[in-house]
């Protein structure tokens, strides 16, 4: 059985998951508590091809390939690397779940068939969804060089950001809690840092 606690920062590109993760990590390591940073798609085989194809690559992938491919990809991520840390007591804080699915792959595949493909996913113990206007979000990856991928199209963030908004009706009964994440970074940090150790236990 875990003994960890899963955290999980979400929200559209550009939005700072990775940014907020990282510092978060840093700063409850710096307090002594054992945690681990990881990501999705993962490190592992199939996240590796699926970053492959956000970048361009095995075209044409369409909707339904790309949530299979998420779906293993996240059964994979927790068989080789969540579960077996949550079960040394170390928490995990991983940018991007299976709300992640919710949002992005349910603008062209079928959201319920979607949501049975992730069922065997774990519910986290909070999920952070860092909300931040498409528009913000297009400015911060145009403003970082970031090459074009897959769903950074405008239009599509916005279905995607609006997604995300009502994954606390498509998901009743999950701690799932919205930040503002057009704030300074420090701000949202701040708010990040009370919130987890709460979760934690202080």
């Amino acid at each position: 059985m875990p003994t960890g606690k899963l955290i999980v920062l979400e929200g559209i590109d550009g939005s700072g998951t990775t940014t907020q993760g990282r510092l978060l990590c840093e700063w409850l390591a710096a307090r002594g508590v054992a945690v681990h940073l990881t990501r999705e798609p993962s490190d592992g085989p199939v996240g590796l091809l699926i970053r492959q194809i956000l970048h361009g690559a095995h075209a044409p992938v369409d909707g339904d390939t790309m949530a299979l491919l998420f779906a293993a990809d996240r059964v994979d991520h927790l068989a080789r690397e969540i579960l077996p840390t949550l079960r040394r007591g170390t928490h995990v804080v991983t940018d991007r779940y299976y709300h992640s699915s919710l949002a992005y792959q349910a603008i062209e595949a079928d959201r319920s068939w979607v949501e049975e493909l992730n069922r065997r996913a774990g519910r986290p113990d909070v999920t952070f969804l860092l909300d931040v206007p498409a528009e913000e979000a297009e400015r911060r990856r145009a403003a970082a060089g970031r090459p074009e991928e897959r769903y950074d199209r405008l239009e599509a963030q916005q279905r995607i950001a609006e997604n995300y908004r009502r994954l606390s009706q498509w998901l009743p009964g999950e701690d799932y809690r919205v930040l503002d994440g057009s704030r300074p970074i420090d701000v949202v940090q701040e708010d990040l840092r009370h919130a987890a150790l709460a979760v934690l236990g202080g």
